[in-house]
């Protein structure tokens, strides 16, 4: 696994001039930005790119921070100031037909002033006779160079894109880390203890630990060795630097949190036990495993809820109901104040990253998916029975199996669920996520042929 933290390029400009358009054109998906599955990160606003071989994430701030009762000059100078604060890369969207805009220029003055790479792109210019008839007011505002673009058209889109990918960040070296070192990632909201669960890990005595450069800008890794294993702590923790926070703006500490999960084996998602889960936690814990992450909750202040068995009971209710798609994580109650329970940590994410990196001889899983169909019967699906031929690992962290069959679009999410449920059993992979494929024979055959 690439453990490079991708670059994030946060797309900002005023409603409706264009950005879910030229986020879905840039992310190639025609899709509307919504995930019908409950509890996954409904408002998916951010999405992976690869364009020539450069991985980023692309943030549409649009709908990270729409308020309606907002003044529009408001919004998008917040909009304008996380972006400064979290991306590497922004890009400033204008409105070509419509012209300049008072909060364009406020913009622009914020943007002006900052050392990070803006591209400064002109939208819904349908080709070069309207540059010319429209760019006169842009070319006012003394910013070079001016990208272009019709999202809806494609009119000097590979060009923009080329652009942007010359304005990432240079990739920097791997760190040098020691063999088989578990990577992981403390996320979730501010105030939860991110921080002191890390001094208290830290703090243990007979460890030896050396602070290590981490990758994105302002966060400090902490390289320790505990019982002959190595563990890299990545902090999340200074997600805003005092004194800019404003209450709205929190939604963008997401962004940090996405560029540590690129970094990470195990993400550790703390929660607060007075407060229970929120709906911020479901959305960080749905990111987890959009980035295929192993998984590890912390349920953080135990001290408080310590006495009150019915509010315990209650609270695990209430975690099961909000995030039901995550049922393998190792669920730890702590307490970073007193140290309950913090020391179980360590064993916990051992034996999830051995099962995270456990590869499987494929005889065992061809037994396997036998008896599971001998078991169950595989659906009838247009007049013929679903077979499956064989299966093989491709791929671990998280571990990851393509099954053959004679149908793929056949298999049903029950039967899938039903095999995935087999897969974990028969494989003792209870604590991690797990990733069946399924593929057609034919397809195969005629690739070949």
């Amino acid at each position: 696994m690439d453990h490079q933290a991708p670059a994030i390029v946060a797309l900002i400009g005023r409603p409706n001039v264009g950005k879910s358009t030229l986020f879905n054109r840039i992310t190639r998906s025609r899709k509307a930005i919504v995930d019908p599955t409950p509890g996954v990160t409904r408002d998916r606003h951010y999405e992976r790119v690869l364009w020539k071989d450069r991985p980023f994430i692309l943030v549409d701030t649009g709908g990270i921070d729409d308020n309606p009762n907002d003044e529009m000059v408001t919004t998008i100078r917040g909009q304008a100031l996380a972006a400064i604060d979290e991306a590497d890369v922004i890009l400033f969207l204008m409105d070509g037909k419509q012209g300049l805009l008072p909060a364009d220029f406020e913009v622009i003055e914020l943007l002006r002033r900052v050392s990070k790479k803006v591209l400064y792109v002109i939208n819904k210019i349908d080709g070069p006779e309207q540059e010319q008839e429209l760019l006169a007011p842009f070319y006012e505002l003394g910013v070079e160079p001016l990208w272009v673009v019709s999202a809806e058209h494609k009119y000097g889109f590979p060009t923009l894109m080329d652009g942007l990918v010359d304005a990432l960040p240079e990739e920097t070296a791997p760190l040098d880390l020691p063999e088989n070192t578990i990577r992981l990632a403390f996320l979730g909201r501010p105030n939860v203890g991110k921080s002191s669960m890390i001094n208290l890990l830290l703090g243990e005595d007979r460890m030896v630990v050396s602070p290590v450069s981490g990758t994105t800008r302002d966060s400090v890794d902490t390289l320790l060795s505990h019982k002959e294993r190595n563990y890299l702590l990545i902090d999340t923790a200074g997600i805003r630097r005092k004194g800019k926070t404003t209450e709205k703006l929190e939604k963008f500490s997401i962004l940090k949190a996405l560029a540590a999960l690129g970094r990470c084996d195990i993400a550790v998602v703390l929660l607060d036990a007075e407060e229970g889960i929120t709906e911020q936690d479901a959305k960080i814990i749905g990111y987890t495993q959009d980035h295929g992450r192993a998984l590890i909750l912390l349920l953080n202040k135990w001290d408080l809820v310590a006495d009150d068995r019915k509010r315990q009971q209650q609270m695990l209710e209430e975690i099961g109901r909000a995030v039901p798609f995550v049922g393998f994580a190792p669920l730890l109650s702590v307490s970073a104040k007193t140290g309950y329970g913090f020391k179980r940590l360590f064993p916990t994410a051992g034996s999830v990253h051995r099962q995270f990196t456990a590869t499987f001889p494929t005889a065992a899983l061809n037994r396997l998916l036998g008896d599971a169909v001998e078991h169950h019967s595989p659906p009838i699906y247009k007049n013929k029975r679903l077979k499956f031929y064989y299966t093989t690992q491709i791929g671990t962290a998280p571990p990851t199996f393509v099954i053959m069959s004679n149908s793929s679009k056949g298999v049903h999410f029950s039967y899938e669920r039903y095999l995935t449920n087999r897969f974990r059993e028969g494989l003792g992979l209870d604590r991690v996520p797990i990733r069946l494929i399924f593929k057609d024979k034919s397809q195969q055959r005629s690739r070949r042929s």
